[in-house]
């Protein structure tokens, strides 16, 4: 730490009405032993508020590792302001514990932006600390609690340390950076203003790996003679020789890419092509039957005017008084009339019409 400042005792500002939760530290012997909350100016009178793992106003969670409990709640008011014990419950002996104060205000003097921060190891994190008008000149901390060390800066004045900077703008205001955060970094921490602090919560997580390694294959005995060969050019540069992984597949996905795209163009095409042959196909085959069907017509027309003139022309003589039509018939033979067969017979007709005279009376 930049300074051996302490957290010698702790006044912890509260914002009426809002749930918070605050860290209990305890010796790692204890670990085993039952913790609880007390509520009392005198460590011989407390009032035992709730034990672990159990609930109501007070939650309290133990973590044997860290060797710490935390006390969370939902809702305080300015009347629960006052003193409080974080305890360690011995038996056969004096339990132990310390304790601390908790200042209960709609608009407390010290606070933070956030209570709880999280980042990845080696990445940075910054934590902003709140402070009332009053507060501008009182010292400033950035305190651990596990070990109970301050980083210290005052009001103009910015921590030389690589790995944790602070800075203040001597208004409203101080700002906490901490870079290259390592695992060992999680815990918790407060923002101290004067007598006054505010717990903030860090946790570093491990970063995600991007890429899985893949073990090489031993190469073939082409590819062994290929690399005596290219051993065997002049020097040239590394990025021409041996491309990085990075732009070998920036160049496979433009090919493939490319390829998708020449194959989407050539499905299209095909697709067109067939529908318009089609529609050419359709069109012709209309265009043959509507001629064939105008064809039909004017013979059927004409058959029919045909037929309808021979039968006028029948009718017409038919009627005609002045005419006189004569028929005769002959059939020859050219078998014996016992024959059947009546393909042998040739029959003659003759027809003449003539016009009877009018007779005048």
């Amino acid at each position: 730490m930049s300074d051996e400042a302490g957290i010698n005792a702790l006044d912890i500002g509260v914002k009426s009405g809002s749930p918070g939760i605050i860290p209990c530290l305890y010796d790692k012997k204890h670990k085993e032993n039952r913790k609880y909350w007390c509520e009392g100016s005198h460590w011989v009178s407390c009032s035992i508020l709730r034990y672990t793992n159990e609930t109501g106003k007070y939650s309290l969670t133990d973590y044997p590792a860290q060797s710490i409990f935390t006390v969370q709640w939902e809702n305080l008011q300015t009347s629960d302001s006052g003193y409080y014990w974080c305890a360690v419950e011995i038996r056969g002996a004096p339990d132990d514990g310390y304790y601390l104060y908790l200042t209960v205000q709609s608009a407390p003097d010290v606070s933070v932006v956030s209570s709880s921060v999280s980042g990845r190891e080696g990445d940075d994190i910054s934590v902003q600390c709140l402070y009332s008008s009053q507060y501008k000149n009182k010292v400033k901390h950035w305190c651990k609690y596990k070990d109970q060390s301050c980083y210290t800066v005052r009001r103009t004045d910015t921590s030389q340390n690589p790995s944790v900077q602070i800075s203040d703008d001597g208004r409203r205001s101080f700002t906490v950076l901490m870079t290259g955060l390592r695992l060992t970094d999680s815990g918790w921490y407060c923002c101290s203003v004067g007598d006054q602090q505010v717990p903030v919560q860090l946790t570093v997580t491990k970063p995600k790996r991007a890429f899985t390694t893949i073990p090489a294959a031993a190469p073939s005995d082409s590819e062994t003679d290929i690399a005596m060969i290219t051993d065997s050019k002049p020097e040239t540069d590394i990025a021409e020789t041996h491309p990085s992984p990075t732009a070998a597949s920036e160049t496979v996905n433009s090919e493939i890419h490319s390829c998708m795209d020449e194959q989407n163009k050539s499905d299209v095409f095909l697709v067109t092509c067939l529908i318009t042959m089609f529609m050419l196909l359709l069109i012709v085959t209309l265009v043959a039957i509507v001629t064939w069907r105008l064809r039909k017509k004017p013979a059927r027309g004409q058959i029919r005017e045909g037929h309808f003139n021979s039968t006028r022309n029948t009718s017409s003589a038919a009627v005609d008084e002045n005419s006189v039509i004569y028929s005769s018939v002959i059939t020859f033979r050219k078998a014996p009339p016992s024959s059947l067969n009546s393909d042998s017979d040739v029959i003659y007709s003759s027809l003449k019409q003539t016009h009877k005279a009018v007779s005048s009376e």
